[in-house]
């Protein structure tokens, strides 16, 4: 089944995914050491990469989320890897990463199920600083094909952010529940792609669950079934 996504505000169609042709400056600086571990096979050495195979693991529980399924902890080579893609451009890490995901996708999503993915959005002024968004990146990488679920897997990108949020970074648990509450909503025109389907929620990492917990609440306010959430990294 070919990957498909849904189209923007206004558009009720899907449009095939096309994924990056060219890596960007970064990527290219970066290819000279290993993203995981700074060695000199580069971009991804092949240690690293196994890596990426190790089956994914539930995580802990965390209040008003859905049971969460992690590809990996938020440490070493994983985290590495993470803010390799995230804050230093390497979008050629979107296929190697995505491809992990997708186990943590099909773990999450009942057996024999087609589900529909909705990635997190990132806030607008990191998307801008960035050039992109890397949880939708990594979620259209994810249903490419790899695993059993994702492969029938639909992204759909119904979540957007209805005010400003601050960086979660730096937050305790309250305070990023305050930050992010009533925060999400879903996008009108994509209510119907979601209906009738086991939804997935995927981001890059876990730490308190607040993000999953918006995400899902704004998901079941507009009807959806919220079944389980898929990320790369859980962080304690």
């Amino acid at each position: 089944m070919p990957l498909t996504e849904a189209g923007p505000a206004g558009e009720h169609g899907l449009v095939p995914y096309l994924p990056p042709v060219f890596a960007s400056l970064v990527d290219l600086a970066l290819g000279e050491r290993c993203a995981g571990c700074a060695g000199p096979r580069g971009p991804l050495c092949a240690p690293c990469d196994a890596l990426l195979d190790r089956p994914p693991r539930p995580c802990r529980a965390r209040a008003d989320c859905p049971p969460v399924w992690a590809a990996g902890p938020y440490a070493g080579r994983d985290r590495a890897l993470l803010l390799a893609f995230k804050e230093r451009r390497a979008r050629g890490l979107a296929g190697p990463l995505g491809r992990r995901l997708a186990c943590a996708i099909a773990a999450a999503a009942p057996a024999g199920s087609a589900p529909v993915v909705v990635p997190v959005p990132t806030r607008a002024g990191a998307a801008r600083r960035r050039g992109y968004d890397p949880v939708r990146m990594l979620a259209l990488a994810a249903a490419r094909g790899h695993g059993r679920a994702a492969s029938r897997a639909r992204v759909v990108p119904a979540l957007h952010h209805r005010r400003r949020v601050a960086d979660q970074a730096g937050l305790d648990q309250r305070h990023r529940r305050a930050n992010l509450a009533g925060a999400l909503t879903v996008r009108p025109r994509t209510a119907q792609a979601l209906s009738g389907s086991a939804v997935i929620v995927v981001d890059d990492v876990v730490t308190t669950g607040a993000t999953l917990a918006e995400a899902s609440r704004a998901l079941r306010a507009a009807g959806a079934d919220v079944v389980g959430a898929a990320v790369l990294t859980e962080r304690p």
